[in-house]
């Protein structure tokens, strides 16, 4: 299988390379990059040398129909959707920015702006691949899902479908990565300003994968949803902890049983007996690893998720999306131990 790879010199593109090069059933045969264009990815990344080598280009339309079987769009919101239409007849996308995850164009518009391929929304099949395994087996272009809804969805969504917690008054807490803020230059991103630092942004439901989540959510419980989500930047470059704080139906012992009900057989999600994880835990990894409690008094449960940004979050699922659509084992290339120390 031949695999093209749009904007190849960000963080997630570099992940993807990384892991694709323990793929059995795949060669990257393109990489794009507008910014090096003509040199070679070494160049950009040094520790891929001797490992790994490609020449980067600009999009080619034609070199990407002739050399690919599927392509990895790693552009930023509202650049991809300029150029998947362009190839989406001749190859299968998994796109990682938010161009399609949103099925709703009014929703999409009031978050983003305008959409000029809006009539692909409709035929994206949104990513989560333990949710959605038989849609993106089917799927020409899948919509990667963000690296906060991933952590906040999984433990979430197969409670709200079996009705064990309330739909409503649902909290988040997140903290990521770095990384997860991209590879540009920018002050917030600054050693000065990040490091030895713990900061909330984006707060007050002002981030935009808040409609991404609120439609997932919607569809496991069969009614609207509503989340307070607040993300925070910590002074790591990968990895992300999400507590959520829900409304609890049932006691401790009937939440986890719930989720690994329907995580049976997962080979990346998994309920933790009676702690909690770190973001250690999963680093490099296409793992969440899930811990939760349930206070006697408040009646709340407290769930504890853990994911790598970029693996679980961007690339490992993009790659776990790629092998659901070819019909490959779902853990081909991204069954990795964690990064320790």
């Amino acid at each position: 299988m031949s695999i093209g790879i749009l904007g190849a010199t960000g963080y997630t593109g570099a992940e993807l390379i990384r892991l694709l090069h323990n793929h059995r059933d795949s060669r990257i045969t393109y990489c794009s990059s507008r910014q090096y264009n003509g040199k070679r990815i070494s160049e950009v990344f040094p520790f891929f040398r001797g490992t790994f080598d490609i020449e980067l280009e600009d999009f080619d339309e034609s070199a990407i129909k002739d050399r690919c079987d599927i392509v990895f769009s790693c552009l930023p919101h509202g650049t991809s959707m300029e150029y998947i239409p362009r190839i989406l007849e001749s190859v299968r996308v998994v796109d990682l920015s938010a161009d399609y995850r949103i099925a709703s164009l009014e929703t999409y518009r009031e978050w983003y702006g305008e959409h000029t391929s809006p009539a692909l929304l409709e035929r994206a099949v949104y990513g989560l691949c333990e949710v959605y395994r038989e849609e993106i087996g089917g799927a020409s272009l899948v919509a990667n899902p963000g690296c906060y809804p991933t952590s906040i969805l999984l433990p979430l969504i197969p409670l709200l479908k079996e009705g064990l917690i309330e739909a409503e008054g649902i909290i988040a807490d997140s903290k990521s990565g770095v990384s997860g803020a991209g590879r540009g230059l920018s002050l917030k991103t600054h050693i000065c300003e990040s490091g030895e630092s713990f900061s909330a942004y984006k707060v007050g439901r002002s981030h935009r994968h808040i409609p991404e989540m609120e439609q997932e959510l919607a569809k496991a419980a069969g009614s609207e949803v509503h989340i307070e989500f607040t993300p925070h930047l910590i002074p790591i470059s990968r990895g992300m902890l999400s507590t959520i704080y829900v409304k609890a139906m049932a006691d401790e012992a009937a939440l986890k049983d719930c989720l690994r009900a329907f995580y049976e057989g997962s080979r990346f999600v998994h309920v933790l007996a009676s702690d909690f994880p770190s973001t250690k835990d999963v680093r490099g990894t296409n793992n969440c690893f899930i811990g939760l409690t349930v206070g006697g008094k408040t009646g709340r449960a407290v769930i504890v998720s853990a994911i790598d940004n970029l693996t679980k979050g961007a690339s490992g699922q993009a790659i776990q999306n790629m092998n659901l659509m070819f019909g490959l084992p779902e853990f081909e290339g991204i069954d990795s131990l964690p990064l320790f120390p």
